[in-house]
């Protein structure tokens, strides 16, 4: 009732009411008091773009998604310089990694599996395992990352 007159303009909820209806709506308390209209489009610059950097800067990783909101897909680009490797633990069951090779060579170490992949190539994996990236060419290797998050069972 009380959601039925608020849409009606018939009556101002209170916070409390607010709290409770972004809760079962499931979504963020700041998502019904905003007064800003965000536009479906969203350009993210390279030039703006925030790199991640391993320890010895063989690999990088830049988000190719804003980071305005919780995600259950997410998109990645990797570049592993030369002979560079980077390893990763495993990520929450039900994790997918979907990589494309732009550029360049990779070996995929995944569950003490190695796959050899060249630009062009793609590979699916479940990545709930630790898993590891290794450029094995002597040029710069480009990734595209799509990994997609396991559907929260409610």
């Amino acid at each position: 009732a009380m959601l039925g007159q608020v849409e009606l303009g018939q009556s101002a909820p209170t916070i409390n009411v607010l709290w409770k209806i972004a809760r079962s709506l499931d979504v963020p308390f700041s998502a019904l008091i905003s007064s800003t209209q965000q536009s479906p489009v969203k350009v993210l610059r390279e030039k703006d773009a925030k790199r991640l950097l391993s320890h010895d800067g063989s690999f990088s990783s830049r988000a190719l998604f804003p980071f305005d909101e919780p995600r259950r897909v997410e998109f990645y680009e990797l570049v592993i310089a030369p002979k560079g490797i980077e390893s990763a633990d495993a990520h929450a069951a039900g994790t997918m990694e979907n990589l494309v090779v732009s550029k360049g060579q990779l070996e995929l170490d995944v569950a003490g599996e190695t796959y050899s992949l060249s630009a062009g190539d793609a590979i699916l994996f479940e990545a709930d395992k630790a898993h590891s990236y290794r450029n094995s060419g002597t040029v710069e290797a480009r990734l595209y990352l799509v990994m997609t998050y396991a559907e929260q069972v409610g």
